[in-house]
C-alpha cells in the first residue's frame, strides 16, 4: 500500500498541470501520503419555542351577600274611643320583601379550535458529493470520481397547536324580590261613641333580608401553553476540502494502545490520555479527515458477547471525541468481536495470557473521501 503511494506522488509531481486541472495537492511531498476530504456540514442544534395554547381568561362568580335588616311597623293604629261605645276593628294583611331583588350574573366559557403549525426543523442544505463513474477505464479509482453538486429540502415537523375561537365573556340581569311575606294589622271599623279617649298605635319590629353586596365577576387568566422543539441550523455549509497530507503509516490500521478493564467498555484515565495524544491531536491538526475505529476482542467468552463488547469499545472512543468537538460525522466505530482473531487463539485453544492480549486491541486508520 505504501509503494502505491509513493507511485502516485511520483506521477503527480511529473504532471504539473494534470494536478491543476483535477484539484490535486500542489508540490507534494515524496515522503507523504494526501487524503481527499470533504468537509462536512456544521450544524447547531437551536430550540424553538412553540405556543401549543393560547393563554384565555376564566370567569368565575362571586355570589351576592345579603344581612337582617330590623325595621319598626305599626300593626294597629291609635285610635280614639269612647267610654261607654267601644272601637270596633277589622283585620288586614298586608305584603312585605322578605328577600329583596339581586343581581344575577350568567358567563359563557373560552372556545378553541384545533390547528397546526409546520415548523422548519432542517434547513435545505446544497454541498458538494463524489460518485463513483462506472465507465471509467483507469485502474486508478481516483480517476473515476465524478462531483455533483447536490440540492436537499428542508424539512419540516407539523404541530399540533389551538387558536382561540371565542374568549370568555358574561352578562347581568337584574332579578326582582321573589320571597314576599306578610304580616296583619287592625283598623277601626268604627269609631267608640260617647267620651272620647285616645289610645297610641301598636307597633312591632320585623326582620328583612337586603341585599349588601351584588353578584360579581371575579377573572382569572389562564397563560398560554408552549412546547419546545429542537430545530437544526446550518452554521457552515460543508464541500470540497483540499487533500489533507498524512503520515502514509495512517493509511493503513495502526494499533491503538489502550486497556479496558474486564469486560467493561469505560475508558480510564491512562487510555484518554493516550487518545489525546494520538487520535485528538491527529483530528485537531487535520480538521477534514475522517477516522475509522475498529475494537477486536480475545476468543474467551460467547462470540454474541464479545461482538457486543467490541462495538462498545469502539464507540466509547467515539463518543470521548465527540465529547471534545469532534464532529460526529468525521468518525465512524466498527465492532468485530472474535471474527479477526491474530494468532491460532480461537475457542478451545489453549493460550497465554499474553497470547490473548494480542487478539485485543483497538485499531484506527484515516479513511479516504470515497471510504
Amino acid at each position: 500500500m505504501k509503494f502505491t503511494y509513493t507511485l502516485l506522488v511520483a506521477f503527480l509531481l511529473a504532471s504539473v498541470g494534470l494536478q491543476a486541472q483535477e484539484g490535486l495537492p500542489a508540490n507534494p511531498d515524496p515522503d507523504k501520503c494526501y487524503v481527499r476530504c470533504i468537509a462536512p456540514d456544521v450544524f447547531e442544534t437551536r430550540d424553538v419555542r412553540i405556543m401549543v395554547k393560547p393563554a384565555y381568561t376564566i370567569l368565575e362568580v362571586t355570589p351576592g351577600e345579603f344581612e337582617p335588616v330590623t325595621e319598626r311597623v305599626m300593626v294597629k293604629e291609635g285610635y280614639t274611643r269612647c267610654e261607654y261605645t267601644p272601637a270596633t276593628f277589622s283585620t288586614e294583611r298586608v305584603a312585605y320583601d322578605y328577600t329583596g331583588s339581586k343581581t344575577t350574573v350568567s358567563v359563557t366559557p373560552a372556545t378553541f379550535t384545533d390547528d397546526t403549525e409546520d415548523v422548519l426543523v432542517q434547513p435545505a442544505v446544497n454541498r458538494w458529493e463524489y460518485t463513483p463513474y462506472e465507465g471509467c477505464e483507469s485502474d486508478d479509482p481516483n480517476d473515476c470520481q465524478v462531483l455533483c453538486y447536490r440540492s436537499y429540502d428542508p424539512v419540516y415537523r407539523t404541530v399540533p397547536v389551538q387558536r382561540l375561537g371565542y374568549d370568555a365573556n358574561s352578562s347581568s340581569a337584574e332579578r326582582p324580590a321573589t320571597d314576599t311575606r306578610y304580616y296583619t294589622k287592625e283598623v277601626v271599623a268604627t269609631p267608640a261613641q260617647c267620651r272620647e279617649i285616645t289610645v297610641e298605635p301598636e307597633f312591632e319590629t320585623i326582620t328583612r333580608m337586603v341585599e349588601t353586596k351584588a353578584e360579581t365577576v371575579v377573572s382569572r387568566q389562564v397563560p398560554a401553553e408552549y412546547i419546545t422543539v429542537p430545530q437544526q441550523v446550518l452554521v457552515t455549509a460543508g464541500g470540497l476540502a483540499t487533500y489533507e497530507e498524512i503520515d502514509c503509516e495512517l493509511i493503513n490500521y495502526s494499533v491503538l494502545p489502550i486497556n479496558y478493564e474486564l469486560g467493561s467498555a469505560r475508558l480510564t484515565a491512562e487510555s484518554r490520555s493516550i487518545i489525546d495524544g494520538t487520535l485528538l491531536n491527529l483530528m485537531r491538526e487535520s480538521p477534514n479527515i475522517r477516522i475509522q475505529l475498529n475494537a477486536h476482542t480475545d476468543s474467551r467468552g460467547s462470540a454474541a458477547s464479545n461482538q457486543s463488547l467490541s462495538e462498545r469499545r469502539a464507540q466509547s472512543v467515539v463518543n470521548y471525541l465527540v465529547g471534545k468537538g469532534i464532529n460526529s460525522s468525521r468518525l465512524v466505530s466498527r465492532g468485530f468481536g472474535e471474527s479477526q482473531l491474530k494468532n491460532r487463539c480461537a475457542d478451545g485453544v489453549s493460550c497465554s495470557e499474553a497470547e490473548h492480549a494480542e487478539n485485543r486491541r483497538t485499531e484506527f486508520r484515516v479513511l479516504n473521501v470515497d471510504q
